[in-house]
C-alpha cells in the first residue's frame, strides 16, 4: 500500500469536525469520556511541540482542553501506572509494583469511589490490572481486546473464555494463529484500518456513547497503540522527516549513567532484531550498527502511523459524542500510561528514568468550565488523577488519596506539594529507583544501589549532562534528595537509596 493510498483510505476518518458545544442544563450529572493509550509520548502532538505527525483530531482536541505541559506517570510501565491512573494510589501503596500483578479489591477505582447508580458504566480495550477480559470493578459493561494475560487470571477464572475482539475475529472468518486458541497481537496488527483493534474500541463505543445518551455514563476507552508490535495498517503514513530519530541518538555520552540502562540496550536490540522479519521492512545497510539506526528510522515511522491509528479512531468516537448533543456535558480526559524512549539514548520502549519513558500527554476537557485551551506550566503527576475527577463530578474527595485535585491549582491556590515524583521498583533483579521533578526543572533520579543522574532540564532538555556526581550541584542533589525522603516518609516508602558512587 503507497503512502497515498493510506492518506486517502484514512482521509475519510481525519475529516471528523471539531467538538461544537451543545446545551447542557443545570444539575445535569456530567459524563466521563477517559481516552488513553499504552506507550505514547508527550512530543506526539502539536501542543507538545510536534507539528508533523497526522493527529488532528488529538490536535483539535487540546485546542479546547486544559493542557499540562509537564505531566508525569507515576511508574514508567504498564501495570504499576494503570494501577494509580484507577485507584489514585502510588503503586507501591496498592501493591501494584510490577507488571501483571492484579489489583486487589480492597482498592476501589473511580467508579467504585463515586458509587452514583445513577451512571452506566463501562471499561472497553487494555486493562492490565488482573482477569483480563471479564467485567470487574465498578463496570457494567466490559469489551475487551487482549488474550496474553490467561495465565495471570484468578483461580476459578475460565482460562477458555476469550475477549470481545477475538470473537469480532471470528465473526469475520479468521482462525487464530497461536497456540492455546488465540490471536497474537502481530496479526491483529495486520488488519486492515477497519478491522484493527482501534477501529474496533471505536466503535464499540460509539455505541455505548449512543445507547446511554439519556442518562450520565462513565467510558474508559484504552487503546494498545502505539505500543508494540510497532505496526500497522498505517505504517507508510509519515516520512522520514516527519517522524525522525530522536535528537539525542544515539546520546550515549551521559557521565555515570545507571548500569543497569547497558544492560537494557542489548535487549533492546533484540527486541528490534526479531522485528527485521516484518514483510514491509526492507533494511538496506550491513553494518551492524547502521542497520540499527535504519530499524529505529523505521519504528518511528511506524511508531507515527499507530499515533495516527488511534486518532482516527478518536475522531469515530468524538463524533458520536457531538452528534448525540452530549459533547457540553461530558468532561474528556486523554493520556498514557507511559511514553516510549524511541530510540533516544539508543534506547526504546519504557523503564527508565528519562524524559521520554515519563511524560506523556494530559488533557482535560471541561466543557462547563472553559471552551479554549488553558496550558498549565507546573510538573503534575498522574497521582492527581482521581482526586481531579472526583471534584469535577461532585463527589466527596477521599482523604486516604496521596493527589490533591488540580481545581485549585487551576483557580491559582497554593499546593500542597509542587514538586513531583516518580517511582521504579525492578522486579527481574534490577536497582530501584525514587525520582523527582521540580518546578524550575530539575530532576534528579535516585537509584538504589546503582548509578544516578541529576539534570538541569531548562539548560540540557535532552538529559545528555548527567551534574550528580559533579562537586559544584551537591546543595542542589541534597536538597532534591530530602524532597524524596520527605516523600517517603509521608507515603510509606520504605525504600532504602544509596546511590552507587564509583
Amino acid at each position: 500500500m503507497t503512502r497515498r493510498d493510506v492518506l486517502r483510505t484514512a482521509g475519510a476518518a481525519f475529516a471528523a469536525p471539531a467538538i461544537l458545544r451543545s446545551q447542557r442544563r443545570a444539575g445535569d450529572k456530567p459524563n466521563l469520556l477517559f481516552l488513553w493509550t499504552d506507550q505514547q509520548r508527550a512530543d506526539t502532538l502539536a501542543v507538545y511541540g510536534n507539528h508533523r505527525y497526522r493527529v488532528p483530531t488529538l490536535n483539535r482536541l487540546a485546542a479546547e482542553s486544559i493542557v499540562f505541559e509537564r505531566c508525569y506517570v507515576t511508574q514508567p510501565v504498564c501495570t504499576p501506572s494503570r494501577s494509580t491512573v484507577m485507584t489514585g494510589l502510588w503503586p507501591h501503596q496498592n501493591g501494584c509494583v510490577g507488571n501483571n500483578i492484579p489489583l486487589k479489591p480492597e482498592f476501589p477505582t473511580l467508579p467504585e469511589m463515586l458509587a452514583d447508580s445513577a451512571y452506566r458504566t463501562a471499561y472497553m480495550g487494555k486493562w492490565h490490572l488482573g482477569d483480563e477480559i471479564f467485567a470487574q470493578r465498578g463496570f457494567q459493561q466490559w469489551v475487551s481486546i487482549e488474550d496474553n494475560y490467561i495465565e495471570y487470571y484468578s483461580p476459578g477464572r475460565d482460562r477458555k473464555a476469550r475477549s470481545s475482539y477475538h470473537h469480532y475475529l471470528l465473526g469475520l472468518g479468521h482462525k487464530p494463529d497461536s497456540p492455546q486458541d488465540r490471536f497474537s497481537r502481530d496479526f491483529a496488527a495486520r488488519r486492515p484500518l477497519e478491522h484493527c483493534k482501534a477501529s474496533f474500541l471505536a466503535q464499540r463505543a460509539a455505541e455505548f456513547i449512543y445507547s446511554h445518551r439519556r442518562e450520565p455514563w462513565i467510558l474508559y476507552v484504552n487503546f494498545l497503540e502505539p505500543h508494540p508490535p510497532y505496526f500497522g495498517p498505517l505504517d507508510e503514513l509519515h516520512t522520514g522527516a516527519e517522524a525522525p530519530l530522536p535528537a539525542n541518538f544515539p546520546g550515549l555520552g551521559v557521565d555515570r549513567e545507571p548500569r543497569h540502562y547497558a544492560k537494557l540496550r542489548p535487549r533492546m536490540r533484540e527486541v528490534i532484531a526479531r522485528r527485521l522479519d516484518w514483510p514491509e521492512v526492507k533494511l538496506q545497510a550491513t553494518d551492524p550498527e547502521e542497520r540499527w539506526r535504519e530499524a529505529l528510522a523505521r519504528l518511528n515511522r511506524q511508531y507515527a502511523g499507530l499515533c495516527s491509528l488511534v486518532d482516527q479512531a478518536v475522531a469515530r468516537i468524538l463524533w458520536m459524542l457531538e452528534t448525540t448533543g452530549q459533547a457540553d456535558n461530558t468532561i474528556i480526559v486523554f493520556t498514557s500510561d507511559h511514553g516510549e524512549m524511541g530510540g533516544a539514548h539508543s534506547l526504546i520502549q519504557k523503564s527508565v528514568m528519562y524524559e521520554e519513558a515519563m511524560h506523556v500527554p494530559m488533557l482535560l476537557r471541561v466543557p462547563f468550565r472553559q471552551s479554549r485551551q488553558v496550558t498549565v506550566a507546573p510538573p503534575v503527576s498522574h497521582i492527581d488523577l482521581v482526586p481531579t475527577l472526583l471534584e469535577l463530578m461532585g463527589a466527596r474527595l477521599r482523604a486516604e488519596l496521596p493527589g490533591e485535585s488540580w481545581i485549585g491549582l487551576l483557580e491559582g491556590r497554593a499546593r500542597r506539594e509542587d514538586h513531583v515524583f516518580v517511582e521504579w521498583t525492578d522486579m527481574e533483579g534490577g536497582p530501584h529507583a525514587r525520582a523527582v521533578i521540580s518546578p524550575d526543572g530539575w530532576k534528579l533520579a535516585l537509584y538504589q544501589n546503582d548509578h544516578s543522574m541529576l539534570f538541569d532540564r531548562r539548560r540540557d532538555p535532552l538529559e545528555m549532562n548527567n551534574l550528580f556526581y559533579q562537586t559544584p550541584y551537591r546543595d542542589q542533589v541534597r536538597r532534591l534528595r530530602h524532597k524524596i525522603e520527605q516523600w517517603q516518609k509521608r507515603e510509606r516508602d520504605n525504600l532504602a537509596l544509596e546511590a552507587a558512587t564509583g
